[in-house]
């Protein structure tokens, strides 16, 4: 049996042919130009899967699709996804309208978890969350092996929670929210903002404040003192964070994705040291473990192929 994967970003709709074992055979990608219109990017996603399919279209058991935004996963509907300009859209009706195929659509974060829950880091573990470090955070938590999405599937928006009363404003309106301190785009932000106050810095010989990203300040960890002061800082807002969630949920695991997650050790071992100090009642009885996801940026297409098998639904 062979599945689709579709995955949704801003700028780039990744699509994969999969196998029922997470075995990746072909994987193309197209533009998603949201600005064409929902009619437009849907008709592009319907290539994409005609595409992939192309030469085993009687073994397609069914297409995938993770899309960012409020998704109803039951009906397969977009509610609402401001990047991509998605309102009330029901994807899943026009995708298989276009192809032919069964089609399973979910929210791009609660996708990926799946995909690492049944391909990836935590196919081991029963409970286990994924935060994603990127553009914002997002994630997916895993109960007992079932995903956990709330009341109409759009729950687990841990970006939003609260881990500085009163804090810096964020896109959603709130103030303080972990995304807010806990993104590649506010680390970035962090280290242009303490630049701008310390020009001796070394970073100013080799970068300028345009081309600085969240991957600079670790790359001059230990090398400069502003870089280690903005890597301090964001690591002790995101251990705020995820000592939240290991309080709230006591996982097994809590695993990092995105790209701030590349940095590997050098992130996860003082997290979990940090995390280790805040959580309730220790860690002598159940520890959390805090790794970086194994998937990469194919968790979100292989969560999808996960998806529309029915995995921990």
């Amino acid at each position: 049996m062979l599945y689709i994967g579709v995955d949704i970003g801003g700028t780039g709709i990744k699509g994969i042919l999969s196998d029922e074992d997470g075995k990746v055979l072909v994987q193309k990608e197209v533009d998603t130009r949201p600005a064409d219109g929902a009619s437009a990017v849907c008709q592009r996603i319907a290539a994409l899967v005609k595409s992939l399919a192309t030469g085993n279209e009687d073994k397609i058991e069914g297409v995938g699709i993770g899309c960012p935004g409020m998704v109803d996963r039951v009906t397969g509907t977009v509610i609402f996804a401001s990047n991509l300009r998605f309102k009330n859209l029901a994807l899943a009706e026009r995708i298989k309208s276009l192809t032919g195929y069964k089609v399973a659509v979910g929210n791009d974060a609660h996708v990926a978890a799946l995909g690492e829950a049944k391909f990836g880091a935590s196919a081991n573990y029963k409970n286990s969350i994924l935060v994603t470090l990127g553009t914002g955070v997002g994630g997916g938590i895993m109960i007992d092996g079932k995903l956990f999405e709330g009341t109409n599937c759009v729950g687990s928006e841990i970006g939003h929670m609260v881990v500085y009363s009163g804090g810096r404003i964020c896109s959603c309106g709130r103030k303080g929210c972990f995304e807010a301190y806990a993104s590649a785009t506010a680390l970035r932000g962090d280290l242009i903002e303490a630049l701008r106050k310390n020009k001796g810095s070394k970073i100013w010989n080799t970068e300028t404040l345009i081309s600085c990203t969240a991957k600079t300040a670790f790359d001059f960890l230990g090398k400069d003192r502003v870089a280690d002061s903005v890597v301090e800082n964001y690591i002790e807002a995101l251990s705020e964070g995820l000592a939240n969630l290991a309080n709230i949920f006591r996982p097994e695991v809590i695993m990092l994705g995105g790209g701030v997650s590349a940095q590997g050790d050098v992130l996860t071992k003082p997290l979990q040291k940090k995390v280790n100090e805040k959580i309730f009642g220790g860690t002598a009885f159940s520890p959390v473990k805090i790794m970086t996801a194994s998937l990469g940026n194919m968790a979100g297409a292989l969560g999808a192929v996960a998806l529309v098998m029915g995995y921990g639904l």
